[in-house]
């Protein structure tokens, strides 16, 4: 057995989790409508499977919110009858769920290898240059948030999302971005009503 010199054995970090619960947030229950809709869907799974709808939920509760609070979490598990961990567990595999507030678009850069080597950091700095803010950040109108993603597609080259933090917006992908692209792209973005999410 070989041993990594940069591991810390032996120290409090080691065998430690790192692992980030969600902020509490406003108290959260589905209102009537959301309710009803997921209802709805979750009937269309066997009683058994009912578990299988807490994407659905999920999606209905930051389409509600904003974001995934815990005091969400713990609703969705009470709905759709599993644990607050099995909830906290699908919120935090899957990019689409926001774990704290974002803008109204969340611009998800690319960070795998071959998007790093495809030049993903200057995508990202030029992003930050224009709004201002620091990738993990909102922008002062509350339109952008700057966030890394891994995105599947980007197997053989660098991709630039933007998402809706709303679910009935759609995603525009962006292939082989450049730092001229991203600023010219952004721009058309803020040219956007600015409502707040």
């Amino acid at each position: 057995m070989s041993f990594h010199p940069a591991m810390p054995y032996g120290t409090e970090r080691w065998h430690r989790s790192e692992r980030q619960t969600l902020p509490e947030g406003p108290a959260f229950a589905f209102t009537a409508e959301n309710r009803a809709e997921f209802e709805r869907l979750a009937a269309q799974y066997p009683p058994e499977h009912r578990r299988s709808s807490v994407l659905y939920a999920l999606y209905l509760a930051q389409d509600q919110q904003g974001y995934i609070s815990a005091n969400a979490a713990r609703h969705v598990a009470e709905v759709v009858g599993i644990t607050t961990a099995d909830v906290e567990d699908v919120v935090s595999y899957y990019v689409m769920f926001h774990r704290t507030p974002v803008g109204k678009y969340v611009l998800q850069v690319c960070t795998t290898l071959s998007c790093a080597l495809a030049g993903a950091e200057r995508v990202v700095e030029r992003m930050e240059q224009v709004l201002g803010v620091k990738q993990g950040e909102t922008d002062a109108s509350g339109m952008f948030t700057i966030q890394y993603s891994t995105i599947p597609a980007a197997a053989y080259t660098r991709n630039f999302s933007v998402r809706s933090n709303r679910t009935e917006e759609s995603e525009i992908s962006i292939t082989r971005p450049t730092s001229a692209t991203v600023g010219c792209r952004l721009k058309k973005l803020r040219a956007l009503p600015r409502t707040k999410a």
